[in-house]
């Protein structure tokens, strides 16, 4: 099947940035006396966005905890971010023949600097983050507000790339195909994903869009 568009995810999928949002999370954690987190757990552990994980983590007082999570990932985070193995190859073979975009639980302000650090934005047509919609991943409608601004509507040749089962059940929701990139090792693996595609690499993918455009 051939795509009509395609949509990524962004942490863990095209960049790594969990040593910037670790380092935020544990400033939070540090004001509250909680125990911190190693970057491994915090990739294992960030699979929502903060509206849902900080009511969880911090309760009653989860604003305050976001407001000093917000201000430390503000003054380091673009120092962090990095290209995943791939990433860059995989979005240059996308947009040879493909509108792209980005979905992502990273708070939208945070994503677009991060994307215009790295010199990205002429990839994606639609850059959607956490905040931008009424709900976050895994609910549908940061897919769809991704869609709508770029005038298109959720059908099976819409594919939503992610790394995680959070991605692949934000895809489903939204009507549109749920493909993997990775083993999703630190989030149960490939089965608890249940994608409806899945690509070990973004080389791998890279290389399967290069033979649908050929």
């Amino acid at each position: 099947m051939r795509p009509r568009l395609l949509l990524y995810d962004w942490d863990n999928t095209l960049v790594d940035g969990w040593a910037g949002i670790t380092a935020a999370l544990n400033a939070a954690f540090d004001a509250f006396a909680l125990p911190r987190w190693s970057v491994r757990e915090t990739r294992e552990r960030a699979r929502v966005s903060m509206r849902e994980s900080f009511p969880v983590l911090f309760g009653p007082e989860w604003q305050r905890a976001r407001e000093i999570f917000l201000g430390a990932l503000a003054e380091r985070h673009l120092e962090h971010v990095r290209p995943m193995d791939g990433a860059q190859d995989l979005l240059i073979a996308g947009a040879a023949c493909w509108r792209q975009g980005l979905v992502s639980n990273k708070t939208g302000r945070f994503l677009r600097a991060e994307v215009r650090h790295l010199g990205w934005e002429h990839y994606f047509d639609s850059v959607i983050g956490a905040g931008d919609a009424h709900a976050d991943k895994p609910d549908p409608a940061p897919i769809l507000l991704a869609l709508e601004r770029m005038g298109e509507s959720a059908r099976a040749e819409v594919w939503y790339l992610g790394d995680t089962a959070s991605d692949m059940q934000a895809a489903r929701a939204a009507g549109v195909t749920g493909v993997l990139v990775g083993d999703a090792s630190h989030d149960g693996g490939i089965a608890r994903a249940a994608p409806d595609m899945h690509f070990a690499s973004a080389h791998a993918l890279a290389a399967h869009l290069r033979s649908l455009a050929s």
